[in-house]
């Protein structure tokens, strides 16, 4: 029996304490209860007549349960409502779910809504009491602001943030949390919404059992599961058993369905009154969950709720693109400190100088706790780890075990149990051969998982029954957890497992070239050139998800909102219209940010097409096209001297005046606007020092606008950069200048800015004779 008094249907549960090793087999789909807000009429699906009952009716309707079984509807609901209830159960797929008419035809009752599925040989009618107050309407400007607002993130966690943010704005419950599984199903509070007088939970990890595997599979049929007073007692249907299948029907899809009394007891120990769940699904797994608790029982209709899922599908949606956004974000800041740590090698020409004299670099490249370096018996330590001692030993153990060039593990003590007394500073290792000597080796280490988390219940104290059996609690499904992740570190990435590899070919590749190893070099280029194959297949990978995974969505919520502005806009105020046109802006500024990336990376890959053209020539060309806009705008464009004659990709070349001239026109507020084009025929400071003039042209665009601060010289040039925002100066994606830059470096030049505040700018760009 549970505290409800209804029989367990799994008979093995029986007069058996819930605790975490049985609570995975509790049989939460087939309850035979419902929460008390509302009643629930189970019909058979070919007579129409009523099988089943929730016990509350005679309180809520004032007719017993046992006297509906076997009637139809007709004394529930006129007969033009009647019809139309009839039409919508005979279009009812499987599992999906439908908002009926509002029942109002009872005397002295509140109003219900109806919904509606089908599911189990059964036609579900679940009745919801009407909110008192009609405040409670679908917002069509909040969904518009909503979709934009997600559409705009950049990374996984603000994607989170907009979504609790929005999610509690509608609801108005208390807290509201974006809760992300681990590979072990472990879970953490990744982003939060909550009351200013509540403690935060962000950052708090919950183990995998506090959510059973059933439960998991319930979230992934059932987007939604709502608890609008977690202290209620559930009713029971009448009968418990459908006559049909003589057993509980299966309420995977009901609004109402109860909830089990593990999870009610979990959420009274944490004080909640009320509670929402949105499931977050990628490529058909559970992700993870919006979690809302409210600190006292609060209904939210169901239209409100039904938005929220939207909300939740919409996440859903779109969450592999910002995963894949927050991927390309950390491999590009990876190969930012390998290359610098590339460059630190290409300047000494003993690769030993670089490991020990700048170790802080080499940790930096991964995310670790710290680095060992040893070679041919000396070792440099940086960050937190072993003592040097340790370090031998380990070193020594790799000496013994490691069998081939790389080696990771998130475990180091599944491999060596003596290992443990590192499990702090090294249970996760990631290892590159320096040399074929022992001992030469260099080493990244991660702490234990357990060092560095924060367990949502380690400092809550254990409740106790009568009987000495510890209550399923946030404390006891810790101890669970700790045992199974303790000794372990976070996984290595493949990304980073291959930028290892690729800094262990490049210290080969210097070791070979200081001792004339000929024929073991051809074999590190080999390798070599299989990587950077491996890295443009990435890329075209990328470029492939950039334009069909993110558009296909991208032009649905574009056109959806083109229908809902040609269909609807006579029925909308002018702030939906607003609101409507400003996400139709929003899609297409998200359309040409794709197709920004798309070009920048069809620049790295593809290489230039290369030819002797007359720069004269490019710049009329270019002056021909924006010349519409320049006497538009007023400006005065000048050259100051014949161009010469270069060798350089006609296309490309176009494309970097295009811009340069464009962003001289755009940003500038002065009276009279004057760009000039020209050539520098002096010797040039660079970015990375003097430009031989015999070796290289230099060009210039020089303007009399807003001018740029100097410390944002380098950061113009990044991918989507703007310091000003997307309503002024004409918007713009932020990726010009970032083409541009890379269509000079990949011809061998470089592209660079001088400016000061309200004193203009010159952009320079060199091209190789």
């Amino acid at each position: 029996m549970d505290r409800t008094g209804i029989t367990l249907t799994d008979e093995s549960l029986v007069g058996q304490e819930i605790t975490l090793t049985n609570c995975d087999r509790e049989p939460i789909h087939i309850p035979g209860l419902i929460q008390p807000y509302g009643f629930l009429l189970c019909l058979d699906e070919h007579s129409h007549r009523v099988v089943q009952a929730s016990a509350n009716t005679w309180e809520l309707l004032g007719m017993a349960a046992e006297e509906l079984i076997g009637q139809g509807l007709d004394w529930l609901f006129e007969p033009a409502r009647l019809m139309e209830i009839n039409a919508q159960l005979e279009q009812l797929r499987e599992g999906h779910r439908l908002l009926g008419v509002r029942l109002d035809q009872l005397p002295g009752r509140p109003f219900y809504k109806l919904i509606l599925h089908r599911f189990d040989a059964l036609l579900w009618l679940e009745f919801e009491p009407v909110a008192a107050s009609p405040g409670e309407l679908l917002d069509m400007p909040s969904l518009n602001d909503a979709l934009g607002q997600m559409l705009a993130a950049v990374s996984v966690v603000e994607f989170c943030e907009h979504a609790v943010q929005q999610v509690r704005a509608i609801t108005g419950f208390d807290r509201v949390m974006a809760y992300r599984f681990a590979e072990d199903e472990s879970g953490e509070v990744v982003a939060e919404a909550r009351r200013p007088d509540l403690e935060s939970f962000l950052g708090l990890h919950y183990p995998a059992t506090d959510i059973p595997k059933q439960a998991r599979a319930m979230y992934l049929k059932n987007w939604l599961r709502f608890i609008p007073d977690v202290g209620y007692l559930p009713v029971p249907l009448v009968p418990v058993r459908n006559p049909s299948s003589q057993r509980p029907p299966d309420m995977t899809y009901s609004v109402l369905r109860s909830v089990s009394p593990i999870h009610v007891e979990y959420l009274q120990n944490m004080g909640v009154g009320a509670t929402m769940t949105i499931s977050l699904i990628r490529e058909g797994k559970l992700w993870g969950l919006l979690v809302c608790h409210h600190y006292s029982p609060r209904l939210v209709s169901y239209e409100l709720r039904d938005l929220c899922q939207f909300i939740g599908k919409t996440f859903s949606a779109l969450l592999r693109s910002k995963e894949q956004a927050d991927d390309f974000a950390y491999q590009v800041r990876l190969r930012e400190h390998q290359a610098r740590l590339f460059g630190l090698l290409a300047e000494f020409p003993d690769f030993r100088t670089t490991l020990y004299q700048h170790l802080p670099v080499v940790k930096e490249i991964f995310d670790c706790g710290g680095v060992v370096v040893s070679f041919e018996g000396d070792i440099g330590l940086c960050g937190n780890t072993p003592t040097e001692a340790q370090a031998r030993e380990l070193l020594a153990w790799l000496d013994a075990h490691m069998p081939g060039e790389l080696f990771h593990t998130s475990s180091y003590t599944r491999h060596n149990p003596a290992g443990v007394v590192l499990r702090a500073t090294a249970s996760g290792i990631l290892a590159i051969r320096l040399s074929h000597s022992p001992g030469d080796y260099l080493i990244w280490l991660r702490p234990e998982v357990l060092q560095t988390v924060t367990w949502a219940g380690k400092q809550q104290k254990a409740e106790i029954q009568k009987d000495g059996v510890l209550h399923l609690s946030p404390r006891s499904s810790f101890a669970a957890w700790s045992q199974s992740v303790e000794n372990t570190a976070l996984e290595w990435k493949p990304l980073e497992i291959d930028s290892a590899q690729e800094i262990r070919l490049r210290i080969a590749d210097i070791r070979l070239r200081l001792f004339n190893e000929i024929q073991e070099r051809a074999q590190v280029l080999t390798r070599l050139n299989a990587e950077l194959e491996r890295s443009n297949d990435e890329l075209d990978s990328f470029a492939y998800v950039a334009s069909h995974d993110l558009k296909e969505p991208l032009r649905g919520i574009h056109n959806y909102s083109v229908f809902l502005l040609e269909d609807y806009a006579d029925k909308l105020d002018a702030e939906g219209i607003h609101k409507l046109e400003t996400l139709v802006r929003l899609s297409q500024r998200m359309e040409a940010l794709i197709e920004s990336l798309l070009q920048l990376s069809r620049v790295g890959r593809l290489e230039p097409e290369v030819q002797q053209i007359d720069v004269n020539q490019v710049v009329r060309e270019v002056v021909e096209i924006l010349r519409p806009r320049l006497e538009q705008n007023g400006v005065q464009l000048s050259v100051a001297q014949p161009l010469p004659i270069v060798q350089a990709d006609p296309v490309r070349l176009r494309e970097v005046f295009n811009n340069l001239l464009t962003n001289a026109m755009r940003y500038n507020d002065s009276a009279v606007k004057t760009v000039e084009v020209g050539v520098v025929t002096d010797k040039v400071i660079g970015p990375r020092g003097p430009i031989d003039p015999a070796a290289y042209h230099t060009f210039y665009v020089r303007d009399n606008g807003i001018g740029i601060n100097s410390r944002h010289h380098e950061s113009i040039f990044k991918i989507f950069k703007r310091l000003h925002g997307q309503d002024k100066y004409g918007g713009g994606t932020g990726a010009g200048l970032a083409i541009a830059k890379k269509m000079i470096e990949k011809s061998g030049g470089q592209l660079w800015v001088e400016s000061q505040p309200q004193e203009g700018a010159t952009f320079f760009f060199s091209v190789p004779k």
